[in-house]
């Protein structure tokens, strides 16, 4: 009956039911069925909001949507050109970087593909990329960042299973790196073969370029070198980059009216209050399926079919990629990692490792054919139809599944920082 009521939560979902209304829906028929006090939903709800490390979602959010609907994607761009333009498949690699760092400053994927395809697109067929190269390039780098800090995927994933914001930061770096490199080199390869021309370097644009985006640059590094130093915590290097973006786009640059602000925060918050609503539901139903016991079973489930962790990994793996495409990330946190943390610790694989594979599976899920988001939000983006963009992506998601390989069977790419 529990599984039944599960995959109908699932199936609402995929039939555009709003997350929160399947999720909450789930929690409310389980605690009924089952006789458990509802209060528990009620102090989960409040063990939630007084988790110190929660403000750091809203604050991420908005400075997120700020940069988007700044010049903020222009001044990147025009940077990242200047830099790399003259190197084979400068371009394209231009565009991997920007789109990674930009998803992991939003921590939405479809934002991505929206505030920097139109930008880039154009730009890469001007310079004679083939069409298919660059549409498939842009659709899967739409969530290329999920693995870089301050990415928001990173911070619900860490609140849920329970782990360190600061470790799954770090943890996420290495594998970042690792799907930006290996998707750069088959960029260049392609842009070499295609004899795309290159930019001349210029170092009167490089500082041009920098003095435009001098007063961004620095907001990585403050946040990130403050976490890691230990100077603020995670909640407090929310707060400042909410004040530094705030300050910048609407002072400094004013590429942002006081007027439109407040839709921009109406917008941001829609967002962060559908996360916190599924969170507060998932933290219940989390507690329910503890009490009935069904991560136990599933683990008894797969310890008799599954002995080697070799074959649980790839097992996993696959199922993630389903998810990855079916679901949303927000969605697919709150409802399958209360499930498959606990057997993943039982094949001894490592809680931090865990997270990063879960992350990545759902990072390419959402590039892959039919159903994956990111093709859809790109075929509407880019007024192409969604099959052409099937095609486009193939060789993309051949590439980051061969990476999602090393970082699976590898837990050192993940862990070494750690050490």
């Amino acid at each position: 009956m529990t599984l039944l009521a599960i995959l109908a939560a699932i199936f609402l979902m995929l039939m555009g039911v709003p997350v929160f209304v399947a999720i909450c829906g789930l929690a409310l028929y389980l605690f009924l069925i089952s006789g458990i006090d509802l209060s528990a939903v009620v102090i989960e709800m409040h063990r939630m909001a007084t988790t110190p490390v929660l403000v750091a979602i809203p604050l991420f959010t908005f400075s997120g949507f700020l940069l988007s609907e700044s010049g903020a994607p222009k001044r990147l761009i025009r940077l990242s050109n200047a830099i790399l333009g003259w190197l084979p498949g400068g371009i394209a690699v231009i565009a991997l970087l920007c789109c990674a760092i930009f998803t992991a400053l939003t921590g939405a994927t479809g934002l991505t593909i929206i505030a920097l395809g139109g930008i880039l697109l154009p730009a890469m067929t001007r310079v004679n990329y083939p069409e298919k190269f660059s549409l498939g390039l842009l659709t899967t780098s739409g969530t290329l960042g999920l693995l870089f800090p301050p990415s928001l995927p990173l911070i619900i994933y860490a609140i849920i299973a329970g782990i360190r914001i600061d470790q799954l930061f770090i943890a996420g770096i290495l594998p970042g790196i690792l799907l930006v490199v290996l998707l750069s080199l088959f960029s260049i390869f392609r842009a070499v073969r295609a004899e795309v021309p290159k930019t001349r370097f210029q170092l009167s644009e490089i500082l041009s370029a920098l003095r435009e985006a001098l007063w961004e640059l620095p907001l990585p590094l403050v946040v990130l070198g403050g976490i890691y130093s230990g100077k603020f915590a995670v909640s407090e290097a929310a707060a400042i980059t909410a004040v530094y973006v705030l300050v910048v786009e609407l002072i400094i640059y004013r590429d942002i009216r006081w007027q439109d602000l407040p839709e921009i925060m109406h917008k941001s918050m829609v967002l962060v209050g559908a996360v916190l609503i599924i969170l507060g539901a998932a933290m219940g139903l989390t507690n329910y399926l503890i009490d009935a016991e069904i991560p136990m079973q599933l683990l008894d489930f797969f310890k008799t079919h599954i002995e080697s962790k070799f074959l649980f990994l790839m097992v996993l793996n696959l199922f993630l990629l389903a998810v990855g495409c079916t679901m949303g990330i927000f969605s697919a946190l709150v409802v399958v990692v209360p499930l498959l943390a606990p057997i993943a610790a039982a094949y001894g694989i490592d809680p931090i490792h865990l997270g990063i594979i879960f992350l990545a599976n759902l990072e390419i899920g959402a590039s892959i054919p039919p159903l994956g988001i990111n093709l859809f939000i790109a075929s509407i983006r880019f007024e192409r139809p969604v099959l052409k963009l099937y095609w486009a992506s193939l060789p993309f998601i051949a590439i980051l599944l061969g990476a999602l390989a090393l970082i699976t069977y590898i837990p050192w790419i993940s862990l070494v920082l750690l050490k």
